[in-house]
């Protein structure tokens, strides 16, 4: 089935773009969701995360202290790698298993981080990215999660470059601050009918 990987930097806009491409009946994979999924009370990863870090990275509801995780993996690369190596495989076979269910012309899998995962993490026929100025960045995430302009760039620091995201990219969509939802939609529509187009060249949809 024709795929397209949708990623962007933090405060881009892939989660607002990902819902324009449902509305369209376009089945959509968000890594990002089931990584809360299996993190949520009773999700499957949280036994594993328990068993690896200790009782006090659960929140009193079951679901993962994520304020305590961040602390603890920010500045600690080995700790880092053990969650991921709990949680990757997990993630990796939901969306597969949601993969196999999608029906349409084509899917698309959101994966903020699909370009420092490389090329061979994420099998995708096209990668959009979703793009818009560092300061805008900076400017959304703290609007949007309180957090401090150090911590915002923090953030940004460890994920790919906007370069390189652009590099990586076949199709880009702008989301910048004169952006509108009129325009995202405007282009939105536009990359759907060349998508079903080359799916169609592709091979036959699944209905």
């Amino acid at each position: 089935m024709f795929s397209i990987g949708l990623t962007g930097g933090i405060g881009s806009g892939k989660t607002t773009v990902a819902d324009m491409f449902a509305a369209r009946g376009v089945p959509v994979i968000d890594t990002d969701l089931i990584a809360h999924q299996i993190t949520a009370p009773g999700g499957v990863a949280m036994p594993l995360i328990e068993s690896a870090f200790g009782p006090q990275y659960v929140a009193a509801d079951g679901s993962l202290d994520r304020a305590r995780m961040r602390t603890r993996v920010f500045g600690d690369g080995a700790a880092k790698a053990q969650l991921e190596s709990i949680t990757h495989p997990l993630i990796r076979a939901e969306s597969e298993r949601q993969r196999d269910l999608a029906r349409g012309a084509y899917h698309i899998v959101v994966v903020p981080l699909l370009v420092e995962a490389g090329p061979r993490a994420v099998k995708t026929d096209r990668v959009l990215v979703v793009d818009c100025p560092v300061d805008t960045q900076i400017d959304r995430v703290m609007q949007r999660n309180g957090f401090s302009r150090d911590q915002v760039l923090a953030i940004i620091a460890r994920q790919a470059t906007r370069e390189a995201r652009l590099a990586a990219a076949d199709d880009v969509i702008v989301n910048d601050a004169q952006a509108t939802l009129d325009t995202l939609e405007r282009e939105v529509e536009a990359l759907h009918a060349n998508y079903v187009r080359m799916a169609a060249q592709q091979g036959h949809p699944r209905a």
